[in-house]
């Protein structure tokens, strides 16, 4: 998404204590950014405008989250929503952090001893041009590199509007060691009551366009050093 220049955006991150201004110096310790150092640690790649990650922090109270954007423009839309959801809620963004980090890059500030409980991929591009799909957030290059840092049976959590992208992940998930344990062609026409709708969501929803969805849970490395090494370099 293209978003305008807006020079305040990074100034009032920084400003915001809920921001992490230097992720990569968090990397193997980013338990100790939250207050509640002993919860799970749960994270969302492309959080966008903020919407859903303020939601599942105000619900999930008993894990931290941390939710990663590119641009500081559409982090600073997330945390001026952070902040009223939890204001209207009485609530302080205790466990709720972000940051900007390009998300093909993420082991840079991720590392095993994060020990990641669920990762959430929402609506990510489908990156359909020809030689693109290596940058798709479910190919098996980052898969691999998700390995490192989720917990042996650390979870996906995935959603799009795309079905050739939603077809492509399910193959991607087994091949990377990933057992898909729950999945939905049509999310919406039984939804789970502990599904948060995003604002992409909502509007291929009203679209017509049914949502694909499921939940992909690590197992047991099948795949010896040398493979996922090569899968993270493909």
């Amino acid at each position: 998404m293209r978003m305008r220049f807006k020079p305040y955006a990074r100034p009032e991150l920084a400003a915001w204590p809920y921001h992490i201004d230097a992720p990569a110096a968090l990397r193997g310790r980013w338990n100790t950014a939250f207050s509640n150092p002993a919860l799970p640690l749960r994270v969302e790649f492309g959080c966008g405008k903020g919407g859903f990650l303020a939601a599942v922090a105000l619900r999930d109270a008993d894990a931290n989250h941390l939710g990663i954007d590119i641009k500081s423009e559409m982090l600073v839309v997330a945390k001026r929503k952070m902040e009223r959801l939890f204001a209207e809620n009485e609530q302080t963004l205790d466990n709720l952090r972000i940051t900007c980090q390009e998300i093909e890059q993420v082991d840079a500030i991720l590392a095993p001893e994060d020990r990641v409980e669920r990762l959430y991929i929402n609506f990510c591009n489908p990156w359909y041009k020809s030689g693109h799909a290596k940058h798709r957030l479910t190919h098996p290059r980052q898969l691999a590199k998700a390995r490192d840092f989720l917990v042996p049976d650390g979870e996906i959590w995935f959603k799009t509007d795309d079905t050739p992208l939603f077809n492509d992940s399910l193959r991607y998930f087994a091949y990377t060691g990933f057992a898909v344990v729950w999945q939905s062609w049509d999310l919406h026409r039984e939804e789970p009551a502990w599904n948060i709708r995003t604002e992409h969501e909502e509007m291929f929803a009203a679209k017509g366009i049914p949502i694909k969805a499921c939940i992909a849970r690590m197992c047991p490395a099948q795949l010896d050093r040398e493979e996922i090494s090569r899968l993270k370099n493909i």
